[in-house]
């Protein structure tokens, strides 16, 4: 065993407890009235950073709440390494399904529950435990590092895309590295090295002036409702493909690597219509589910609103109708191109007597590093390693629109070394972090430092 293995083996217990720490902070975001927890939380994590060695660490102000930026550069010349991750939580509605309280940290059957525990407070401190590792049994990083940790993923980091763009200089790195994901299942080290994109829009439809009564216009005045569904039936083929002309013109192709990989991941349909409570599978034919939930892009009505809703009957004509849609985006679809054929779609498809008026709502590309950049090989070794099996490569249906914006901005491409499960509830009642993959997850981090730098070196 690597002596830094054995000095985090050795310190483990102290760890967990600096952990709990952090976990005890109830640094959620998305509620003004924690507002100073987000700041005492911004301040522990400096304040930590500091005390590991780092050269500089200091919370930084964005107009919102505060991020932490530190550093470390040991070696001039040499790769640098920018770690990425958030300190912010989400609300802990409904309370009353806890087992235990969401900000009293408490260890059970091997897994440590608490809010942040998987996202993302666990395994931002893990990358921490890593680099004091490192600096204690060798005095020196194997590469340059910063750290970029901010306090408003969970609400959409607004400001960080700004601080970015006004602070390229200080974060230039040559490869960004986030632990925000999942792997494929316990105990298959797996790598995701894609993330779909994201475009929104609403659609609205107007038809008379205001709602009429259905006896005394009905059969000859327009109805809202009816032509929004009517529209909405339109953006579908039968089959389930997207039928808005353009819509895939610009997706990337899946290469047969690919296809064989996640083939050799044997992910069980029957399982997911079971879980999901469904007799089937709907999507996109020519593609199994996997591949239709990883790596080709979506069209989903999100929501349907307009005419009455209360109890009992109301016998009205709707004026006004609209929905809420949304679509995941894969490598290179544009989110805008990707609204620009859905508004021509709908617009060309406007049933007579109303009109349709679109309303975009914005969007992100999705993200893609290639399976054979250095950084992604020496991610896949350490994995391999650490865990004593073979890592795979993964993709999610998910996105982190702020993937892109390093890419965009900084020119960096991104290794998503995540160590949580998709079963830990992050963003529900009883989330929690299995503790096998926080001991795992730094052996292979410790080793990742010392392949980055070889590789890239």
């Amino acid at each position: 065993m690597h002596r830094g293995e054995t000095y985090l083996n050795e310190h483990r217990d102290e760890h967990l407890q600096q952990l709990m720490e952090l976990l005890r902070i109830p640094s959620i975001s998305a509620l003004s009235e924690h507002r100073a927890d987000m700041r005492r939380a911004a301040e522990w994590l400096a304040a930590e950073l500091r005390r590991i060695g780092l050269s500089r660490a200091e919370v930084m102000e964005t107009g919102g709440h505060p991020l932490v930026y530190a550093e470390r550069l040991d070696n001039p010349g040499g790769p640098t390494a920018l770690i990425y991750g958030h300190y912010d939580v989400q609300p802990v509605d409904p309370l009353d399904l806890w087992a235990t309280p969401p900000f009293e940290p408490e260890i059970r059957d091997g897994k440590l529950y608490a809010r942040g525990a998987s996202d993302d407070k666990g395994q931002v401190f893990m990358h921490l435990k890593v680099i004091e590792a490192l600096l204690t049994v060798e005095g020196r990083l194997p590469v340059n590092i910063k750290l970029l940790i901010e306090g408003e993923e969970e609400i959409g980091s607004e400001n960080l895309e700004r601080f970015i763009a006004a602070h390229k200089d200080l974060l230039k790195a040559d490869v960004v590295v986030i632990s925000d994901t999942a792997l494929y299942a316990r105990g298959v080290p797996s790598l995701t090295y894609a993330l779909r994109g994201l475009a929104a829009l609403e659609v609205h439809v107007t038809g008379a002036r205001g709602d009429l009564h259905s006896g005394a216009f009905g059969g000859a005045a327009p109805n809202a409702a009816q032509a929004l569904v009517q529209l909405l039936a339109t953006l579908h083929r039968p089959d389930g493909g997207v039928a808005v002309e353009g819509f895939y013109d610009q997706v990337r192709p899946l290469t047969q690597e690919e296809r064989d990989g996640f083939a050799a991941l044997g992910f069980d349909e029957e399982r997911l219509k079971a879980e999901l409570g469904v007799d089937a599978l709907p999507g996109e034919p020519g593609y199994t589910a996997l591949e239709r939930l990883w790596a080709r892009p979506t069209l989903e009505i999100n929501g349907i609103f307009g005419g009455f809703q209360g109890e009992g009957t109301k016998t009205v004509i709707p004026a006004r109708a609209g929905a809420k849609i949304t679509c995941r985006l894969v490598p290179d679809q544009e989110p805008e191109q990707v609204l620009d054929v859905i508004e021509a779609h709908l617009t060309a498809h406007c049933p007579p007597g109303v009109k349709v008026e679109i309303r975009r709502m914005g969007g992100a590309p999705a993200a893609i590093t290639p399976i054979d950049h250095p950084a992604i090989q020496a991610a896949m070794k350490a994995l391999t390693e650490a865990y004593g099996a073979e890592a795979r490569f993964i993709r999610t249906g998910g996105s982190i629109p702020i993937v892109g914006t390093f890419g965009a901005v900084l020119g960096a491409p991104c290794v998503l070394m995540g160590f949580g499960l998709e079963e830990e509830n992050f963003h529900a009642p009883d989330e929690h972090f299995h503790l096998e993959n926080f001991d795992l997850g730094m052996r292979a981090l410790y080793r990742f430092w010392h392949y980055l730098a070889e590789t890239m070196g």
